[in-house]
């Protein structure tokens, strides 16, 4: 499958954490689509551009390792990659790095079906494959 990733820089910002200073746990998922949009934008994948069309991205299952904790204001890497690709269905991997000594500090995945405006399954419009196969 697609082996390239694409990497993106966030700050931890304030609000993002708990009382003890540490990021809380459902930002997670917030960033991860931060990297998946990221991924997308990079090849030239529009989700406005492919629900203009109809068909929508839903998530179906997505998870989180967390590993290290990141703090406020720590710099973090969101990398991501796309796992696996088929007509209908893409899988996502991502890691949240410290960049300041690289731990991983959290690693999932999100899953995707591609549906139609009433929610039925469909296949991928082929332009928006090849997009993502990069």
């Amino acid at each position: 499958m697609v082996k390239d990733v694409v990497d993106c820089e966030i700050r931890v910002r304030y609000a993002e954490t708990d009382q003890m200073g540490i990021a809380y746990y459902a930002n997670y998922l917030v960033w991860f689509e931060v990297g998946r949009s990221e991924f997308c934008r990079k090849r030239n994948f529009s989700y406005a551009e492919l629900e203009k069309m109809g068909y929508k991205l839903v998530v179906t299952e997505a998870y989180c390792k967390y590993r290290n904790a990141v703090r406020y204001d720590d710099a973090v890497t969101i990398r991501t990659r796309l796992k696996d690709l088929n007509k209908r269905i893409l899988t996502f991997g991502y890691q949240i790095i410290r960049k300041e000594d690289g731990e991983v500090a959290a690693e999932g995945e999100s899953r995707h079906l591609c549906v139609d405006a009433s929610a039925r399954p469909r296949s991928l419009p082929p332009e928006f494959l090849k997009r993502l196969a990069g």
